[in-house]
């Protein structure tokens, strides 16, 4: 039901948006109908899915201008409104409504919260981890993007070509991070979310359909194919995770290897390189090594280093510290991470590789220092187990 949910959200805020605009109490609407499909379908399951939010949603928006506006006319014209009149339409409204989430008039770190929770059904919390900042300004954030929206006369359409092109970067990073929070749960009890990545992959397709001709667009979804390729490996039965270099590659989806490593090379060389073909080559180097030991970790460098140069961030630099310690040994991974603290330090995650790198180097005292510190972060429970494990086995020795 919850995967039902999250798909049918943004194509009934879709409809509404359309419809009626005021964005903000549309997308207020769309919520109070989920919570009450929540607690009404588990009981029974409409038909219709759809038309059943669709008329929920409708009415709370008509109950929203009835008590919000004193104006004879607009009572009288929403009072009028048939609660049962809006279209349940086949068509898939949810890309319209990705650019309209990344609207010019809102700033970029607007543009991304809104579109997560409008589109990708990313809680406040989820959002505000994926940007690694209080709940209560993430929350803060998304209602003034709201209110953006209104105030800048957005209108329920797609944008002209070239306004498109303008948005498109924003609404990849978009993507990337929907897929980034399914394929690692920042917070729950299972360490995937598989309804995040699967939304991902369809909205990415949707989106090269619609811009064929984007190298950037194929990178993107070639990215998250190889990447999502992984999927049945990355846990054991009891959701405890498995690293890269331990996973089972029987289990890997071959399938989608193969079409992310076709859809790489049809446009590698085609147009100019950016930071998602980076990634899925990236990707692809690890896809394409049989065992753990044949990994091309130089080749695997090489690609960060560029990356780095194209595209500076503290993530990147942490990941080419791991391709750096394979290469050169531990101890040079180890000195790239000193200067990331002041960025990374709220996430576990540069403790984890802080753990590996120490681990590799012998140290078991700094190795288990930097797993607890990362246990203590980490939002996800299949995460902190395996972390506590790691510690359990260095405390007996058997690093």
């Amino acid at each position: 039901m919850e995967d039902l949910l999250r798909t049918l959200a943004p194509q009934v805020l879709g409809v509404l948006a359309r419809k009626h605009g005021q964005f903000d109490a549309c997308e207020d609407a769309v919520q109070e109908a989920l919570l009450e499909a929540s607690l009404k379908w588990p009981a029974e399951l409409p038909r219709e899915p759809k038309a059943w939010l669709m008329a929920v949603a409708n009415r709370r928006l008509v109950d929203f201008y009835r008590s919000e506006s004193a104006r004879r006319s607009r009572e009288e014209h929403f009072s009028a409104m048939d609660t049962q009149s809006t279209s349940v339409s086949g068509a898939d409204d949810t890309l319209t409504l990705m650019f309209l989430c990344c609207h010019p008039a809102l700033s970029s770190p607007s543009q991304l919260a809104l579109t997560l929770r409008a589109v990708g059904g990313l809680t406040t919390a989820e959002i505000a981890s994926a940007f690694l900042v209080p709940e209560a300004t993430m929350g803060q954030r998304i209602s003034r993007a709201k209110q953006g929206i209104q105030k800048a006369g957005a209108t329920f359409t797609m944008p002209p070509p070239a306004e498109q092109k303008a948005r498109l970067g924003v609404v990849l990073h978009v993507l990337y991070l929907i897929f980034n929070e399914g394929y690692a749960a920042s917070s729950g009890a299972s360490l995937q979310r598989e309804d995040l990545t699967t939304e991902a992959i369809r909205l990415t397709r949707l989106l090269m359909a619609a811009v064929p001709d984007d190298g950037e667009v194929a990178g993107l979804l070639a990215l998250m194919l190889l990447t999502d390729s992984r999927r049945k490996a990355r846990t054991l039965a009891d959701g405890t995770p498995v690293p890269l270099a331990e996973q089972d590659r029987s289990l890997w989806n071959h399938q989608q290897i193969q079409d992310g490593l076709a859809l790489l090379s049809s446009v590698l060389g085609r147009t100019r390189p950016g930071p998602y073909q980076l990634q899925a080559a990236i990707a692809a180097v690890h896809a394409e090594a049989a065992t753990d030991a044949a990994t091309d970790w130089p080749q695997i460098l090489a690609l960060y280093t560029v990356l780095e140069k194209m595209a500076p961030s503290p993530v990147v630099t942490l990941n080419r510290a791991v391709a750096v310690a394979m290469v050169k040994g531990p101890a040079a991974g180890l000195a790239l991470l000193d200067g990331l603290d002041s960025a990374l330090g709220k996430s576990h995650r540069l403790d984890v590789v802080r753990g590996h790198l120490h681990e590799l180097a012998g140290d078991s005292a700094e190795a288990r220092n930097a797993y607890l510190a990362a246990a203590a972060k980490a939002g996800s429970l299949p995460e902190r187990r395996y972390l506590m494990g790691k510690v359990a086995g260095l405390d007996t020795g058997g690093a």
